[in-house]
């Protein structure tokens, strides 16, 4: 059976910032650079992430770049985004299109997200993200400023930030 720690060994994952593990599996170094409004970047980057039983939530934070998440194997997990307009929404990812899971989700640049695993041991994505993932371009969420952004969703922000 594969487990959480099979695919934090095989893929030499590392703890992630926000939650759970990740590991850098492409960056477009063959590709010339592209300007961002906080600097060149890379045209695309990518990464695996993991999501565990014992560490289930990807905190509240906020790219630049447009990402795409792609399901490959494990439970399923829940995406909240939190969008300019102050509007919610959330998809489940996953692999079961019959209760509802989609296999990919696309998050614009500019969207709040956070992600939690609700049952079993793990479940594993990948990221693909334009332009390229680089930390001047993350922000991470604290819940009493979300909570000032977005009042009427401040249960939500309060459920998935990381403690003070």
């Amino acid at each position: 059976m594969l487990t959480a720690h099979h695919w934090i060994d095989t893929l030499r994952l590392e703890p992630h910032v926000e939650g759970g593990y990740f590991r850098r599996i492409f960056q477009a170094d063959h590709r010339p650079r592209i300007p961002a409004p906080s600097g060149d970047r890379y045209t695309m980057t990518s990464i695996h992430y993991l999501l565990t039983h014992w560490s289930p939530i990807g905190n509240w934070h906020l790219n630049r770049s447009d990402i795409i998440h792609f399901h490959h194997h494990g439970e399923p997990l829940t995406y909240h985004l939190l969008h300019p307009d102050g509007s919610h929404s959330a998809t489940v990812l996953g692999q079961d299109p019959r209760q509802g899971h989609t296999l990919a989700l696309a998050v614009p640049g500019g969207v709040w997200k956070a992600a939690h695993l609700t049952t079993g041991d793990h479940a594993l994505i990948s990221e693909a993200v334009a332009p390229g993932f680089d930390y001047a371009d993350l922000t991470l969420g604290h819940s009493e400023e979300l909570a000032t952004l977005f009042p009427t969703h401040a249960e939500l922000v309060h459920r998935y930030s990381r403690p003070a």
